[in-house]
C-alpha cells in the first residue's frame, strides 16, 4: 500500500467516524423537535408539518446534513468496506443519547438485538465483494443501464410505490418496517447516485472535468429526489416509534439493501470463495435474527404502553371507594416539556 493510499484511508476513517457521531446525534435532536412540535400542532406521523417551525428539529437536520456530507466525502477517500461498517457507531451514539435525553429505555432483549444487528452487518460488509471503482461517470452510467440493475431499479421503485400508496395509510402507524422500508429501498438508489457524484467531483478536482456530462446532472437529480424522500419518511418513523429501535433497524435494512444493489450493479459476487459466501450468509442470518428481536421488543413496548396505569387519589381518606378518582394515564398524553 502506498503512502498516499494510507493517507486517503486515514482521511476516510476520520470522516466516517465523525459522520456516525453527527448522524447519531441528529436522530435525538430531530426526535425532541418532533415531540415539541407535536405538542403544538399535528404530528408528523399523521402528515403534519409543524416541526418545520421547531428550531430543535432544524438543529437535528443541520447535524444530519453535516454527517451525510462527511460520509459522502469519506466514500471518495476510502473504500466502502472501510466506511460502511462504521455506520454502526451512529446506533451506539443514538442509543446512549436517547437514554439520557429522551428517557427511552432499551430492554435487555433490545440490547441483544442491537448487538446482533451490528455484528451481523459488520460481518456482511467485511466479507462483501470488493468493488472495482469506476474511472468516470460514463462508466457508472454503463453499469447503471445494465439489464440486471435496471430490473432492480424497477422492482425497487414498484415496491416503494406499493408501500407508499397501499401499506403506509393502513399500517404506517403500527409497523415501522413500512416507513423504514421506503427509506432503505430509496437509500440503495441514493448510494449509487452519490457514488457517481463523488467520482465526478474527485475527477473534476484532479483536472478531468465531468460537469459537461449529462449523466452527472442526472445522478444529482436522482440523489436529490431520493434524499428528500428518505428524510420525509424517516421523520415519520422517528415521530411514531422509539428512536432506540428505529436507528438500528434502519441501519440494518439500509446496509443490506445497499450491498445488494452494489453487488448487482458492479457484478462483484462472481469469483468469491466458499468461505466469503458462507460468512455473508451467516451475517445475513445474524442481521435477520437481530431485526426480529428488535421488532418483538417494539411490539412488547407497545403492549405495555397500551396497558392502563391507574392512580388512585382520595379527596378525603375517610371516604369510601366510590369516591376515589380513577385516572388513566397514557404515555402519548404527555408531551415532552
Amino acid at each position: 500500500m502506498t503512502e498516499m493510499g494510507v493517507s486517503d484511508n486515514c482521511k476516510g476513517l476520520i470522516l466516517a467516524m465523525s459522520s456516525s457521531a453527527f448522524i447519531g446525534s441528529s436522530f435525538i435532536l430531530k426526535k425532541k423537535g418532533l415531540k415539541r412540535a407535536a405538542a403544538r400542532g399535528t404530528r408528523a406521523g399523521v402528515g403534519g408539518y409543524a416541526y418545520l417551525l421547531e428550531p430543535l428539529w432544524w438543529a437535528g437536520m443541520v447535524t444530519m446534513i453535516i454527517g451525510e456530507i462527511a460520509n459522502f466525502v469519506a466514500y471518495i477517500y476510502a473504500p466502502a468496506v472501510l466506511v460502511t461498517p462504521l455506520g454502526a457507531l451512529s446506533i451506539i451514539v443514538s442509543a446512549v443519547l436517547s437514554h439520557f435525553l429522551l428517557k427511552e429505555r432499551l430492554p435487555k432483549m433490545g440490547v441483544m438485538g442491537c448487538v446482533s444487528c451490528i455484528v451481523g452487518s459488520i460481518v456482511i460488509v467485511i466479507h462483501a465483494p470488493q468493488e472495482q471503482t469506476p474511472s468516470s461517470v460514463q462508466e457508472i452510467w454503463d453499469l447503471a443501464t445494465q439489464p440486471a440493475f435496471l430490473i432492480y431499479v424497477m422492482a425497487t421503485v414498484s415496491v416503494v410505490l406499493v408501500l407508499i400508496i397501499h401499506f403506509e395509510p393502513r399500517y404506517g402507524q403500527n409497523n415501522m418496517l413500512v416507513y423504514l422500508g421506503i427509506c432503505s429501498l430509496v437509500g440503495s438508489l441514493t448510494v449509487v447516485s452519490i457514488k457517481a457524484i463523488g467520482i465526478a467531483i474527485k475527477l473534476t478536482i484532479d483536472g478531468i472535468s465531468q460537469v459537461a456530462y449529462p449523466q452527472t446532472w442526472f445522478f444529482l437529480s436522482v440523489a436529490t429526489i431520493c434524499v428528500i424522500t428518505q428524510l420525509n419518511y424517516l421523520n415519520r418513523a422517528l415521530d411514531t416509534f422509539n428512536a432506540t429501535i428505529v436507528s438500528p433497524v434502519y441501519y440494518v435494512m439500509f446496509t443490506t439493501l445497499t450491498i445488494i444493489a452494489s453487488a448487482i450493479m458492479f457484478k462483484d459476487w462472481s469469483g468469491q470463495d466458499v468461505s466469503s459466501i458462507t460468512s455473508e450468509i451467516c451475517g445475513f442470518i445474524t442481521v435477520l435474527s437481530g431485526t426480529i428481536i428488535l421488532h418483538m421488543t417494539r411490539e412488547q413496548e407497545d403492549s405495555n404502553m397500551q396497558k392502563t396505569s391507574r392512580w388512585f387519589t382520595r379527596e378525603d381518606s375517610m371516604k369510601g371507594v366510590e369516591d376515589e378518582h380513577l385516572i388513566f394515564i397514557h404515555d402519548s398524553d404527555y408531551p415532552e416539556r
